[in-house]
């Protein structure tokens, strides 16, 4: 029996970044799900928001990056041989670069005004700058946010590869505080 390694196979290819491909939402653990998945393309086939392509081993990634998912199932429902099963949540969670417009002190909340679930919101920081804030609990992951974004800043990976805080921003925070004694 031949097992598949994405992971190796990358790395051989000069591909260092490419481990960690965006699997459509109740993708089995990428060991399983490399063995179980046919490469048959029924998925994507029966995606209706068209956000379902392959990687270079014909394996089923995600691509938010014109149109977000709307977790409607049909990926699951088109899987046979079960690699991607019905999921309660998505293991993906959104996150704004440095080169956020709102960071660099131009008025935008594209992202936020996107966000159907109500888990971007902005902070107000020195210079007239706006710091975005992602909810990571209440984020889905969906990438809504990604394909508006004029600055192209906004990525979704897995919180774990993200700060363990329940808020997520592009920069470091430092708090201004005026203490009435001064």
């Amino acid at each position: 029996m031949t097992t598949h390694s994405p992971q190796r196979r990358a790395f051989l290819r000069g591909h260092f970044e490419e481990s960690d491909f965006l699997r459509p939402p109740g993708a089995l653990e990428l060991a399983s799900f490399v063995e179980a998945c046919t490469r048959c393309g029924d998925c994507a086939a029966s995606c209706p928001q068209a956000i379902i392509t392959a990687d270079t081993d014909g394996f089923p990634i995600v691509d938010l990056t014109a149109r977000e998912c709307t977790f409607c199932g049909a990926c699951t429902e088109a899987c046979t041989v079960g690699a991607i099963q019905q999921a309660n949540h998505w293991d993906y969670r959104a996150r704004v670069e440095d080169r956020c417009l709102s960071l660099q002190g131009v008025a935008c909340r594209t992202c936020e005004d996107h966000c159907d679930e109500n888990a971007i919101h902005f902070r107000l920081m020195t210079g007239g700058r706006s710091a975005p804030l992602i909810d990571l609990e209440t984020c889905t992951g969906c990438g809504a946010c990604m394909a508006p974004c004029p600055a192209d800043a906004i990525t979704v990976e897995r919180p774990a590869l993200q700060q363990n805080a329940s808020l997520s921003t592009a920069s470091e925070i430092t708090e201004c505080t005026i203490s009435a004694d001064a």
